[in-house]
């Protein structure tokens, strides 16, 4: 019998590797499009940066990373009074350093600001709104249970009873971290929690394809003891929300054959990406 056995599973073996052919995939060279990551901030600059897609398969190194950026645009920001050209200038606090930005113009609870981008014989236009804020009523540091000396940060809410209001956090650790970063899952709306009060808690959020230090002691997504948080939490219009929880769902998808396939929507008539507002609020956590 189990020579029998044996034998069946050999042949099946046999079969199966019998059955392998190599696929070629041609896909189709899209058209290339400009890229567009821009916002305004209550208080702050306008600041832009351009981009153009790439084929699937197209070479990831220095000197193609730096073909992908636009460099030649001609980028006017305007809040239907005033309207200013922004300047290509260098920002390491970016992502990606090179950005458009404005001299003067600052954003403003309230205003509607319209994006034009004129490069490579395209305009692009984009329209968004800086909402009125919504500040946290209070924020904390809380241990996690059965993690020694890591917790999260957590806050208390008090949603306005409109509905609609929509909201982005973002922290970072003073000293530790160039910039604010949002863990995913970093955007949620009021249409479960209307004119509630709550209160809700988030990780510590990365760095895009940055080796993270912590990872090998367990300590990632967490914060630490002694850190001093600060912590932005956004009020945002519906295209921007729109744009983020979808990124965020295609990030949490990366590699899973089964995920649906959900295009990310954008508000960039001519293009891709998002220009989106910010009424930003800050607070500061001493995780003890």
């Amino acid at each position: 019998m189990k020579l029998f056995f044996k034998s069946i599973s050999f042949f099946v073996v046999l079969i199966l590797f019998s059955c392998e052919k190599n696929i070629t995939v041609d896909l189709p060279t899209p058209e290339q499009k400009i890229v567009v990551e821009g916002y305004i901030e209550t208080g702050q600059r306008a600041i832009v940066t351009l981009t153009k897609t790439a084929a699937f398969f197209a070479p990831v190194d220095s000197s193609s990373l730096f073909s992908y950026l636009v460099t030649n645009a001609v980028v006017t920001v305007s809040d239907g009074t005033t309207s200013e050209q922004l300047i290509l200038t260098i920002d390491t606090s970016q992502y990606i350093p090179l950005v458009y930005k404005s001299s003067t113009l600052t954003g403003q609870e309230g205003k509607t600001y319209t994006l034009t981008v004129v490069a490579d014989g395209k305009t692009l236009t984009a329209v968004t709104t800086i909402p009125h804020a919504v500040r946290l009523d209070s924020v904390w540091y809380k241990e996690q249970e059965g993690h020694d000396s890591l917790g999260f940060a957590w806050a208390h809410l008090t949603d306005p009873d409109t509905l609609g209001n929509c909201y982005r956090w973002l922290a970072k650790r003073i000293g530790k971290d160039k910039r604010f970063l949002a863990p995913i899952g970093s955007v949620f709306e009021d249409k479960f929690i209307n004119g509630k009060s709550f209160d809700f808690a988030y990780n510590r959020g990365s760095e895009p394809n940055a080796y993270d230090n912590n990872t090998e002691d367990g300590s990632r997504g967490y914060f630490h003891q002694g850190d001093t948080i600060a912590v932005k939490f956004c009020s945002i219009d519906r295209a921007h929300f729109d744009f983020w929880r979808i990124e965020e769902v295609q990030v949490s998808n990366n590699g899973n054959p089964f995920a649906a396939p959900a295009p990310i929507p954008t508000n960039i008539k001519g293009g891709i990406g998002i220009w989106g507002g910010y009424a930003a609020t800050f607070d500061t956590i001493i995780a003890r």
